[in-house]
Formats: C-alpha cells, structure tokens, sequence
C-alpha cells in the first residue's frame, strides 16, 4: 500500500434509510469523535509543552542562556507554524484518522529522542520534528468539528473541545516537576513522549472522517439546518486542494486579518506559557513546584474561558465570533498589567490572576480557529485553521528568541510592557469583525 493510498480518506458509504438508525448512529458516532480528538489533542499539549517546563533545569544543570532556549522554542513554533499551514492543506484531503494518529506518535518519538539528547544541536533537531508532526493535530480536529457539528451549536463544542489543550497544558507542568523532582528532567520528556504513542494507536481506531463515511446524511441535513447560500460550497468537493485554498482562503480578506490577529494573540499566550514560569522563580522566588502550579490556573482559566466564549458567541451574539474577541481581549490589557504590578509574592494571588489571565487569551485563541472555518466553508476548514494557524505559530515563534534576549537585555520589565504592546494591537485587528452577517455574507460570496 502506497503513502498516497494509506492516507486516502474514508469513501461515502450506502446511506442509511432508517430514521432510528440514523439517530442511534449518530449520536453514537458525535460523542465517539468529540472524545477521541478531546483525548488526542490534550496529549499533543503533553509533547508539545513537557520541552517548556524543563526549562528552569536545563539554565541550571546544562548551563543554556534563556535566549538559546528562546531559540529552540522559536524553532519550534516556525516549524509547527509551517506544518499546520501545509497539513492543514493535506487533512482537506487525507484520512483524518491515519493523519491526526501517525502525527501523535511522531511527536511522542520525538520527545523521547529530545530526553536522550545533551546538546543544542540535537535539542534544535527533535524540537524542529517535534514541532512538524505537531502540525498534524489542529487542521483535522477542525474539520472533524464543522463535519460532525452544525453552526448554531458549533461554538459550544468546539469551545468544549478547546479546553482540551487546557487540560494538557495543566497537567503537563504539574507531571514535569514530579518527574524532575523523582527521577531527572528526562523523564519529564519520556513519560509524555510513550503516552502520545498509545493514544495516537488509539486515534486510528476511534476516528472516521465525516457522517457520509458512515451511511449518514451530513450534519446539516441531521440537525435540519441546510442553507441554501452553503449549497454552493458544494462544488469544491470536485476541485482540487490549490484551487481550494485560493478560492476560499486566500482570497478572503477576513481570513487575512483573522490570521494576523492571530499572530498577536499567539505572541502572548506563548509568552506567558513559555516565561511566566521562570518569572515567577527569579523575580518571586517561587519554588519549581509553586510556579508550575500557577501556570497550572493559568490553563483552568483557559478552560472556563473557552467555555464562556464559545456559550457567549452562540446564544448571546448569535453565532457572531467577533464581538467576544474584541471584549476578551481588552481584558487581557487590564490582566496583563495586573500581573506585572502585584506587589505580593503570594502564591494563591498570583494564581488568582493567572486564572483571570487564562480566561482571557484563551477565548479569541478558540473563537479566531472557529471564525476562520466558517468563512471558509466545510470543505476548506482544514485550509483555513492551517493559514491562521501558521501566522499564529509565527507569533509563538516570536514568543521565544525575541522575548528571550528582551529578558536578558532589558530584564522583565521589557517582557511585560512588548507583550502591552502586542495586546493592544490584536485588539485593533479583531475590532473590524465586531459587524454583523460576516460569515454568512462570505459564505455567500464563495459560493
């Protein structure tokens, strides 16, 4: 069997005739995909963020200058950034089990490599594979959820599904210092690395591509939502994946400021994720545990953030993503000057705000992958949260090296006041789609 053959997607099957077993089957198969990619997803955070949380020990046990971890983070983020970008292209047209899975246990045999590792050539290597099979995750978890799940109650699974990075990214720092603390730092890369590579098995067991792979009517036939301005979308199906991203991405100029949006709002969640830990060791003498455990509310606040966001953008703004991007990220200016200015060294404050921090970033960090899927169709999801998710991950890319030599340079005070900066900027770029109608008068337009 040839790779092309290996990753075709799952053909249209017989459709099922019998209303009971339509319902049955799909109730069924919404809550087996929702679960398999919620649990795959939370395990590619486990490989992507264990490198970040070893950190503290490498500047003290292999000598490394925050601005060469910078660098390996940055690497990282570009080769990432890139990949989501090309697979994101790829999934429009692959077996989204074989690819989602296979990409798991890559990066689960990169973090092992990266544990064996010494030296920052090595350390450049596995971090830049790991971070190109990381790729593969996003792109089709997106459009498993515009597969499976209709618009008007999209904003709440997907928001739900978010929390899924939450998770990992909670229990990955909280994981890491155990380990550290009872057997090495390497451990800390081993023990995520041999779990991404069982739930990736698992992934190609659990996952198929669409309801029509499965006799099923599509989602919108199912939930009776068909719109008659999506109709159109149909004749992508025969077109190949270039014309696809041309016609409904890069064509589309709100998919282009929702991509440079993006940049930013990656810039500080990455910041935060990557630096706050040391911050919190160096300027308030917190211990490994104790500044883990505040990035560990950093990711709960995530997860009621996501939530809330996507609840919000349903139910009180109908469907509309922009509104609660704009307000969201107004609050992280607000939050973000809190946390530079705390005067206490108190864990439970610093927690406190860590929480409301999280919150914040990570509602536009969902809603941003949402809205650009819906502007560009079923058929061209993956495309499109691929081309955010490459200007997002050029921001993560910033997030390391830049910020790093800014630390060394300039100290935390100019970490805090660039990452101001970048806040106040994504809210200039997110206030033009406040308006109304965007995503249906587009769909309209690409049909």
């Amino acid at each position: 069997m040839g790779v092309a053959s290996f990753f075709k997607p799952d053909s249209p099957q017989k459709l099922i005739e019998d209303p009971d077993k339509v319902e049955s089957t799909f109730r069924y198969w919404r809550i087996r995909i929702f679960y398999s990619i919620y649990i795959g997803y939370a395990f590619f955070y486990f490989t992507r963020l264990s490198f970040t949380f070893v950190m503290p020990v490498l500047i003290t046990e292999l000598g490394f200058e925050k601005s060469q971890l910078g660098f390996l983070c940055s690497l990282a983020a570009i080769s990432y950034g890139v990949s989501k970008f090309l697979s994101g292209v790829v999934s429009d047209r692959s077996s989204l089990r074989f690819f989602m899975g296979i990409g798991l246990i890559m990066t689960g045999a990169f973090n092992i490599f990266f544990g064996l590792s010494s030296t920052l050539v090595f350390f450049a290597l596995f971090q830049g594979m790991n971070g190109l099979f990381q790729g593969w995750g996003s792109p089709p978890c997106a459009k498993l959820l515009t597969s499976w799940y209709s618009q008007s109650e999209r904003g709440r699974w997907w928001g739900f599904w978010n929390t899924s990075h939450n998770i990992g990214g909670a229990l990955i720092p909280l994981i890491c210092a155990f380990a550290i603390q009872l057997l090495g730092w390497r451990f800390a890369m081993y023990f995520p690395g041999v779990m991404a590579i069982l739930v990736g098995i698992f992934l190609i067991n659990r996952i198929r591509d669409n309801p029509e792979a499965l006799g099923l009517p599509s989602v919108e036939r199912y939930r009776k939502e068909e719109n008659p301005l999506q109709q159109g979308k149909e004749v992508f199906r025969k077109k190949s994946s270039k014309e696809i991203l041309f016609q409904c991405v890069l064509k589309n100029r709100f998919i282009w400021i929702l991509a440079i949006s993006f940049f930013f709002v990656y810039v500080i969640r990455q910041a935060i994720n990557q630096w706050v830990q040391i911050y919190l060791i160096e300027s308030k003498g917190f211990s490994l545990m104790g500044a883990g455990s505040c990035v560990f509310w950093f990711e709960i606040g995530g997860i009621f953030g996501s939530l809330s966001a996507g609840y919000l953008s349903d139910t009180l703004f109908k469907g509309r993503r922009g509104p609660v991007n704009v307000l969201f990220s107004f609050g992280m200016v607000i939050a973000l000057f809190t946390l530079w200015h705390i005067a206490s060294s108190s864990i439970i404050v610093f927690s406190v705000v860590m929480f409301i921090v999280g919150f914040l970033i990570f509602g536009p960090q969902m809603l941003i992958g949402i809205a650009a899927a819906e502007m560009a169709g079923k058929e061209a999801a993956g495309s499109a949260t691929g081309f955010a998710g490459l200007f997002a991950y050029m921001g993560a890319a910033a997030a390391g090296y830049p910020f790093g030599r800014i630390i060394d340079d300039y100290n935390w005070s100019g970490f805090f006041i660039l990452l101001g900066i970048c806040n106040l900027v994504a809210v200039l770029m997110l206030l033009p789609l406040w308006k109304p109608k965007i995503v249906e008068s587009k769909i309209a337009q690409a049909g």
